[in-house]
């Protein structure tokens, strides 16, 4: 069994000790002096502990031990782990950007949901792992894991990678599933049999790996580097390579400026003059500026909006439905009374983003226009403080999805997946949602 640990007499994860802030700076300070090779330091030994939520946030702890602990939501980012060991460590949801983990050990590692935007894992040890505890009978087992168990491998799923180096990893049968990896570097990698799953590999930079029998189904590719890599068996079944996204919009700034003038036109006028703005079917990720346009009740369906910035953008009353919005920045724009059924949402941010009804007069009367999701993918996507009041969620996927402090009243929830989904804080009168399924 690879990277197996034989221990007795070791904690199950939710009979770990917990340990308090105030005392773990106290050994981060002696930490930074061990590292100084000054007098009174000592390494800082934590294994079997229970650390989540605690704040590591810009410390030096190279060479520390965390072998099986709890990290659940902490904060560790631009930290410096240098060589340090998270063996079999339970990192979900953890905040690890822009920190250095070069050489460190995340064998048997969970990590999914975890945000390693701009970390550097230069030469970690990513392989399988596990620790092994006596059973009843006095025979070895698997010691339990939470939220994987019996399952050994490197989890990365909706982890937050943009420009992480992993190049000359031992990352075998890792799970990158849903990953962000765009601009990643994978050079001399060993990552045979990894799951690529609805991963973001865009730009990304696999030379001289061996990702052979790697799972890419789904996964966006465009601009991805493959060469004198290993790439037998591998399955891209259903992923999207350049070539494949979508017609090229021609965003010359005379052609904007005047499709955007009709578009106006047609608003102000109700659609008596002018004509609609449709992008349907159009790829629109290197669009530069586009959340600086009028994109109010356009029409947009089938698009690829792939990584676009449209923070604060104006897309209120849009028809969207079946569109690529996969690791946008939505953050604040304002989608009121849109229409994004069955659109894909994955890791996108939408915190803060007003998805509430739009309401209008008509014939004297005042009427509601309900945003409508309906079917739409938001896997680990972000909808911290978001207004989803009275939208259409129906059958949405919010698997591990971030919702704390959002305002979800009167909005509809029927059928949708929200296991491991976040709703701390949220206003929920008159929301339609079964718990039951988290």
């Amino acid at each position: 069994m690879s990277g197996g640990r034989k221990k007795s007499g070791i904690p199950d994860p939710d009979k770990l000790e917990i340990l308090a802030q105030q005392d773990f700076n106290v050994m981060i300070d002696k930490h930074l002096m061990f590292v100084r090779g000054q007098r009174g330091g000592a390494r800082v030994v934590l294994k079997y502990r229970n650390l989540s939520y605690l704040n590591f946030h810009n410390a030096n702890l190279s060479q520390a031990d965390f072998t099986g602990s709890l990290l659940m939501g902490a904060d560790l980012s631009f930290g410096i782990f240098r060589g340090a060991s998270f063996f079999a460590c339970d990192l979900r949801n953890a905040d690890m950007s822009r920190a250095d983990f070069s050489r460190a050990d995340f064998r048997g590692a969970t990590l999914s949901g975890a945000d390693l935007t701009g970390a550097d894992l230069t030469g970690t040890d990513l392989r399988e792992g596990k620790i092994m505890t006596s059973g009843p009978s006095g025979g070895l087992e698997d010691r339990k894991r939470p939220g994987s168990p019996n399952n050994s491998r490197t989890i990365f799923t909706g982890a937050k990678m943009m420009h992480c180096d992993l190049s000359g990893s031992l990352a075998k049968a890792a799970d990158f599933t849903e990953a962000d990896l765009k601009d990643a570097v994978f050079r001399d990698a060993q990552m045979s049999g990894a799951s690529f799953k609805n991963a973001n590999l865009s730009g990304g930079d696999f030379t001289g790996a061996d990702i052979s029998h790697s799972d890419m189904r789904g996964s966006i590719r465009p601009g991805l580097i493959t060469f004198e890599a290993d790439l037998f068996g591998v399955n891209t079944r259903g992923s999207m390579a350049e070539g494949e996204t979508g017609a090229k919009l021609d965003t010359a700034p005379d052609v904007l400026e005047q499709l955007l003038r009709e578009h106006t036109a047609w608003v102000s006028s109700a659609g008596k003059k002018g004509q609609r703005l449709d992008l349907s079917g159009y790829d629109l990720r290197d669009v530069i500026n586009l959340h600086l346009y009028p994109l109010t009740a356009i029409k947009a369906e089938g698009a690829n909006f792939v990584g676009q910035e449209l923070r604060r953008a104006n897309m209120q009353s849009g028809v969207f439905d079946h569109s690529d919005f996969r690791d946008c920045v939505l953050e604040q724009a304002d989608l009121r009374g849109g229409s994004l059924k069955n659109s894909k949402m994955t890791r996108s941010n939408l915190r803060g983003a007003n998805l509430s009804a739009l309401f209008f007069k008509r014939g004297g009367e005042t009427r509601m226009k309900r945003s409508d999701l309906s079917g739409s993918v938001l896997r680990f996507s972000d909808l911290r403080g978001a207004n989803l009041q009275d939208a259409v969620m129906m059958g949405v996927d919010l698997t591990s999805a971030n919702l704390s402090g959002a305002d979800l009243r009167g909005a509809d929830f029927t059928g949708a997946s929200i296991k491991n989904a976040k709703f701390d804080g949220c206003l929920l009168d008159k929301a339609k949602i079964d718990f039951s399924g988290m």
